[in-house]
């Protein structure tokens, strides 16, 4: 019989069981019913204090984290690396506690450095939930990614997953490599090879698949042929510190997603995109804005996974 989601803090989706997993994505679903009422609100995490830091600009990952808290009734704060004392040299363990000592409930941390919301929980007395950190993880956009394929598939175990893009920089990859392995799907990747790392043992954790459950495919048609759902990576130019392609235009012609590449896939095949995506480059407008493009669910079921994280890490009980 599974356990109970009993974890304080979300730093990744590797160091997470199968339970672990079904246990928010099942506390996600009770929490989605809220978001449809004419009063998005309950009491449940009233007197609880979230603070979101976040070092890297976000739009979609901080505003659904606000807005998860609020609906919970909690106080939210938002704090960015400009309004901060890290602009004037305080050291990362002592902004951590610092904003400690004010007795948080939950710190929910943004970094370009992997490892950074690992540190802040050595330290921190509060829940501490990674919203990126790096190239390392994201947890809950890949939860977000797994609600949104099983409340359109009805099921991950046995789905065919293609993950076509930018593999080497995207935390977005590596923990939906996890979850999805975990979770008993089969995942195939693809992409320019400078950006698809050599060695994939990183990827798969002893707890969930193993390799036979992550194939890397040399072009991006064999990735998406016979595919339930098509995940494209946005480019990650910040992270990239040389020419890993000619040029844009090259990338669009031989990586993008365009209805002729689609068609390869099944006939029912879902299309995601973790934002903020770069039209016509790794996906085509006609792509991104038609039925088959779920897009805009992962956003709407991100605030679901964000209350459901939330609640958990400041001690509620999986469903």
């Amino acid at each position: 019989m599974d356990k109970p989601y009993r974890r304080r803090d979300l730093l990744g989706i590797r160091e997470l069981t199968e339970a672990d997993i079904r246990g928010i994505l099942d506390t996600a679903e009770n929490f989605r019913e809220i978001n449809a009422r004419e009063i998005k609100k309950v009491p449940t995490l009233r007197g609880k204090t979230v603070i979101n830091l976040f070092f890297e600009n976000s739009t979609r990952t901080r505003t659904s984290f606000e807005l998860a808290a609020k609906r919970l009734s909690a106080d939210a704060v938002n704090i960015s690396v400009s309004s901060s004392s890290v602009s004037k040299g305080e050291t990362l363990v002592d902004t951590a506690l610092n904003l400690d000592a004010m007795q948080p409930d939950c710190i929910v941390v943004r970094h370009g450095s992997a490892g950074v919301p690992h540190q802040l929980a050595k330290v921190s007395r509060a829940a501490v939930v990674n919203a990126g950190d790096g190239a390392n993880e994201h947890p809950t956009q890949a939860l977000l990614d797994a609600m949104t394929i099983r409340e359109h598939k009805k099921k991950i175990q046995g789905l065919e997953v293609a993950i076509v893009g930018d593999i080497l920089h995207s935390r977005v990859a590596r923990s939906n490599i996890h979850l999805l392995t975990k979770l008993g799907a089969k995942v195939r990747v693809a992409g320019p090879g400078t950006l698809v790392p050599k060695d994939f043992e990183f990827f798969i954790d002893a707890g969930g698949g193993d390799e036979r459950s992550l194939q890397v495919c040399p072009h991006v048609e064999d990735a998406i042929q016979g595919a339930d759902v098509v995940m494209i990576l946005r480019i990650q130019r910040e992270r990239q510190d040389s020419a890993y392609f000619p040029t844009l235009r090259e990338y669009a012609v031989h990586y993008g997603l365009t209805n002729d590449r689609l068609d390869l896939a099944k006939k029912d095949a879902i299309v995601l995109h973790p934002g903020p995506m770069n039209r016509g480059i790794e996906i085509a407008s006609e792509v991104a804005d038609s039925s088959r493009s779920l897009i805009l669910d992962q956003v709407k079921y991100g605030v679901a996974v964000r209350m459901a994280v939330l609640y958990l890490a400041t001690g509620g009980s999986a469903n």
